[in-house]
């Protein structure tokens, strides 16, 4: 038996998942929170498999009580079932520890087939949110300089301390052209000084 905690801040939208969940004789609903600060004391209280969350609740945001769930009870999933999918919503949930995120407009089985993947260690996604997340992704990856192999090596040595002679002669290169790499991260960057275009680097992920 899957044991559920359902969070919703709508009586009657939570009544309505709680009679989805009672169609499906292998999932029970232990207890029903009406904000995020209750979701995280009744997944305390009865340990529950999953904790179905909504994302706009009172008190603690769903994302804010999953990442207190995620650190508290690291064995109870968080499956975020709502209406909102834009993508700071998608992410923060993400980033909280969600298990996965469907949207309650979905067809009633594949909710209840969410339930059951995520009680089973699986990630679930509605196809509209993997495709935002994937789109996301890309666009993230495209706004992101990308520095060649030579730059990055340039740049990392600046970030150890190493003076223009200094780098010139670790990469045996001539100092005028450690300078033109240098020049070119900036640009890349969008930084006018050595220690801008390191902490930003870093900032990044680059180095």
């Amino acid at each position: 038996m899957i044991r559920v905690v359902v969070a919703d801040d709508h009586p009657v939208v939570r009544a309505g998942i709680v009679g989805l969940i009672a169609l499906d004789d292998g999932i029970e609903v232990v207890g029903e929170a009406s904000d995020g600060a209750e979701a995280v004391e009744l997944a305390e209280a009865t340990r529950p498999d999953i904790v179905l969350m909504d994302l706009r609740m009172p008190k603690l945001s769903g994302a804010e009580a999953t990442a207190r769930i995620a650190r508290l009870l690291p064995e109870v999933r968080v499956l975020v079932l709502t209406t909102y999918e834009t993508d700071d919503d998608i992410l923060g949930a993400i980033e909280a520890g969600a298990s996965g995120y469907l949207l309650k407009a979905a067809p009633h089985e594949e909710i209840l087939a969410g339930i059951r993947a995520v009680a089973e260690g699986h990630t679930v996604l509605a196809p509209t949110i993997a495709a935002t997340l994937v789109t996301r992704m890309r666009q993230d990856a495209q706004a992101t300089p990308q520095l060649s192999p030579r730059e990055l090596e340039v740049l990392r040595l600046v970030s150890a301390g190493r003076s223009n002679p200094e780098i010139a002669r670790d990469l045996f290169i001539g100092e005028a052209t450690v300078k033109t790499h240098l020049l070119h991260v900036f640009e890349k960057l969008g930084v006018s000084d050595r220690t801008r275009a390191v902490t930003l680097a870093l900032e990044l992920g680059i180095l």
